[in-house]
């Protein structure tokens, strides 16, 4: 598969609301819906590949052998952790207890992987 087939894969997700398409009139509101779009995309690639690392790490400190070469076929550009439906009410200051001495969330962790 090409290498940017999950990034535009990734990009449809999130604009799903408008079925995949730029309904703004003038080109001023169209480039500023692009914008956001780009900006969404980096946000969900940039937590992915931050939390890709830590798990990466977690197992390696368990002892489990992964090659960086099967890293280089792993894309973060994937939307199967983003909730698309509802509202989603965030209680900061439980999230903020959450966090640990590193200031990350915690893994979920399954014996399943690898």
């Amino acid at each position: 598969m090409n290498k940017g087939e999950p990034l535009h894969a990734l990009k449809r997700d999130l604009l799903y609301a408008h079925e995949g398409a730029i309904r703004a009139r003038h080109l001023e509101a169209q480039t500023e819906q692009a914008w956001c779009l780009t900006l969404a995309t980096n946000a969900v690639v940039a937590w992915t590949t931050e939390y890709y690392g830590l798990a990466v790490e977690s197992m390696r400190r368990a002892g489990r052998r992964i090659d960086d070469e099967i890293l280089a076929h792993i894309s973060p550009a994937h939307s199967e952790n983003i909730n698309f439906f509802g509202a989603i009410e965030v209680d900061i200051e439980g999230e903020l207890a959450q966090l640990g001495p590193t200031g990350y969330r915690p893994l979920r962790v399954r014996d399943t992987l690898f």
